[in-house]
């Protein structure tokens, strides 16, 4: 199968270095401390956090910092696959661990200590990169509920097609079976002025990194 045409255009119209349309939204979510809803193309991602608050289960309450949990997983209709998938699946709790890890490590956690913060995340819409599109909403996430961060985290992908490099993966390009790399930047700002940053930086930083990690593959 050819994924990217003599003319350089991929399936999808995009070139090779292209992202797909990136769309944010936040406070969706009424009763949540926090909330986004991120899009990258046609993969759609909820997430809502909740915290810092009272640790439920008193045996892992941490005296000199928070405790971070992250629950990911995808609606059943999210994807052609009408199967119902059990929840707690080994794919999902693998991938609650990279969200937690991956937050956990931006969070002043140290600035909550026995408290609880909750993160979870849902796939409304799945084609490719919902790793990445997770990690994106609950940094959004995060950020609304005005959980104290040291910086903040984005991420896409990258794979490698018919001796091409792609970035930003969508279902099809993600399925065919090349290598393939999930990228998780952290970026600093000063919260203190706005907590944004101009989408050329996430984008050079994207594909500087996104190339590397294929280089590394």
């Amino acid at each position: 199968m050819e994924f990217v045409s003599p003319e350089g255009l991929r399936l999808d119209g995009r070139r090779p270095t292209e992202m797909r349309q990136l769309r944010a939204e936040i406070g969706n979510v009424a009763k949540a401390d926090g909330s986004a809803v991120f899009e990258m193309g046609n993969t759609k991602v909820i997430a809502a956090v909740y915290g810092p608050r009272e640790v439920q289960n008193k045996s892992q309450q941490m005296s000199d910092q928070a405790l971070v949990r992250c629950e990911y997983s995808m609606a059943n209709f999210s994807t052609g696959d009408r199967m119902r998938k059990p929840k707690g699946d080994r794919r999902s709790t693998e991938i609650s661990l990279v969200i937690r890890q991956t937050m956990e490590a931006c969070i002043l956690t140290h600035l909550m200590p026995r408290s609880q913060i909750d993160i979870f995340v849902q796939v409304l819409q799945a084609d490719g990169g919902t790793r990445s599109a997770c990690i994106n909403a609950a940094t959004l996430a995060l950020q609304d509920a005005g959980i104290p961060m040291r910086d903040i985290v984005t991420s896409c992908s990258a794979g490698y097609l018919n001796s091409t490099p792609l970035l930003d993966l969508n279902y099809v390009e993600d399925s065919a079976g090349g290598p393939d790399v999930t990228v998780d930047k952290v970026i600093y700002v000063d919260f203190a002025l706005n907590g944004r940053v101009k989408a050329s930086v996430l984008w050079d930083l994207w594909l500087y990194f996104g190339s590397y990690g294929l280089k590394e593959t």
